[in-house]
């Protein structure tokens, strides 16, 4: 693995005492990074980044963002060269800044989705009590890996003097300003980056097919007749199709509203149900077998899916200072979505034991009205939100796809066709997997794991490289052991997931 192999070439390098000299800021005095005659702006200058509020649901990641055709803001104290310290918040233009509130409402928004009616199917492959504490453990470790990732944005702004960065960006600018040997690997750092931010949203789509087919089987099955998953999938298709070629997620905005609110109405009325005649604790097991934990882990890593919305939201806030520190609005928000997913999980998995499904709704008693209402709402919130989930795959590819096509007819031509061609691919892929248990384990182990446990610790050890790392280097033992841990899982999840989708009735 590629990042493995990152991780090696810095501890080839730990006892260099010359590698404390390597560092060199990308912008700045011209004559003392280039010599005479160079021209530092055409290096690595950014735009501020784009106002969210126009389309609420773009802060789910900046993934569009080109920096080699960027060029920054004018600003009169941009490039300052006065004694003040550069301060990138400072130097942000925005149209409409979103306050606390709206940040915080955008970060839950942003982490509450399939994978929290998926947390008590996760529970039954790790026990009550180790998915109780293990839940908490993840939540813990993801919020950390994002604080990292917002404390290098800060460093690598303020050592390029730009107003902000994305996930991309700052993953490139720091690898390009870190250990020589490692300077070449940036772009593809950044190819990666993409490369798993499109494979994580198209997983996401295709959970969210197999998820509003599931739920519409049981309704129908209930009421009417039963028919095979595959042929809701295919119903599916073509309004599917139809709902993704708006390219513009300002007309999308009453849909995303109705989502959110069809998600707050069905999931009050889950709990309703899983906290009803509650049995015994010891009516379920209280920790799993070492061969079943994998698949918790690609559950649970699945559900903590915000670490690519991160960046646009703390950069697009009026006061971004408040977004980080023990009560700042990353803090707060995480807490409340890491207390969530362990109340789901622990719930509805006493409830239901090892009978639970891949989808919690799946399990409400079938012969109430009600139950079947919220199976309806939850399919109906998932089916509005795939457009906003295959916005991000989308952005990314399209910037290849207006590369390579010159016209702008053929570039919409070009563009329908691939938003086409992608809404088939997941549908394709969805009928081909339809266990939604191991689909979104699947995802979870592969993409989610390499974005939000091995990436934010590898960009920092890179980005702080080699004098600001810690006494004894101990943010870089604490750093690796992470990114141990998020390597593991995504090897052993992704081989136990693989396995169960091979033979969904392997134990």
């Amino acid at each position: 693995m590629l990042i493995v192999s990152f991780t090696i070439k810095l501890f080839g390098t730990l006892g260099s005492r010359k590698m404390k000299n390597e560092r060199e800021p990308l912008l700045g005095n011209a004559a003392d990074m280039h010599g005479p005659g160079t021209d530092a702006a055409e290096h690595a200058q950014l735009l501020a980044r784009p106002d969210l509020r126009s389309s609420p649901e773009n802060m789910i990641v900046d993934a569009s963002n080109d920096t080699d055709s960027l060029v920054a803001k004018e600003d009169p104290t941009y490039g300052s060269s006065s004694g003040e310290p550069y301060e990138p918040s400072m130097h942000r233009t925005l149209e409409h800044p979103t306050t606390n509130l709206d940040t915080m409402i955008h970060l839950l928004k942003g982490n509450i989705g399939t994978g929290i009616l998926a947390m008590p199917d996760a529970f039954k492959h790790a026990g009550l009590y180790v998915g109780l504490f293990g839940t908490l453990l993840m939540g813990a470790i993801c919020t950390h890996c994002m604080h990292m990732l917002v404390r290098c944005s800060h460093e690598l702004c303020r050592r390029l003097q730009v107003p902000s960065l994305s996930f991309a960006d700052v993953c490139q600018r720091s690898f390009e300003s870190g250990p020589i040997g490692l300077r070449r690997y940036s772009k593809l750092a950044t190819n990666l980056i993409n490369l798993f931010l499109v494979i994580t949203q198209l997983g996401f789509c295709c959970v969210y097919f197999v998820f509003v087919a599931a739920n519409l089987r049981e309704v129908v099955a209930h009421y009417f007749f039963d028919l095979h998953t595959r042929v809701y999938l295919l119903l599916l298709l073509i309004p599917m199709v139809l709902l993704n070629l708006v390219k513009n997620l300002k007309y999308l905005t009453p849909v995303s509203l109705i989502a959110a609110i069809l998600t707050v109405a069905g999931l009050t009325c889950t709990f309703y149900y899983m906290l009803q005649d509650l049995p015994n604790t010891h009516t379920v097991k209280p920790y799993a077998t070492w061969a079943q934990l994998p698949l918790y882990f690609g559950t649970a890593i699945y559900a903590f899916e915000g670490i690519g919305m991160v960046l646009p939201l703390e950069n697009n806030m009026k006061t971004p200072e408040d977004f980080g520190g023990w009560s700042g609005v990353l803090n707060t928000g995480m807490v409340i979505v890491t207390c969530l997913y362990t109340a789901v999980g622990f719930f509805g998995y006493l409830k239901y034991g090892d009978a639970v499904k891949g989808s919690i709704t799946l399990n409400l008693p079938g012969e109430e009205l009600i139950a079947q209402l919220v199976r309806i709402m939850m399919a109906l919130a998932i089916f509005f939100s795939y457009s906003l989930q295959f916005f991000v795959p989308m952005s990314v590819i399209n910037v290849h796809i207006r590369r390579k096509l010159h016209t702008e007819q053929s570039r919409l031509i070009g563009e329908y066709l691939t938003r086409v061609s992608l809404v088939v691919f997941t549908f394709i892929l969805a009928a081909m997997i339809p266990n939604l248990g191991a689909v979104i384990s699947l995802v979870g182990a592969v993409s989610s794991s390499t974005l939000a446990l091995i990436f934010p610790p590898l960009i920092e050890i890179v980005t702080f490289w080699p004098d600001k790392l810690g006494r004894h280097y101990w943010i870089l033992w604490k750093d690796v052991c992470i990114m141990v841990f998020g390597i593991l899982g995504f090897i052993f999840g992704t081989y136990t997931s693989v396995a169960q989708i091979l033979n969904p009735d392997l134990n």
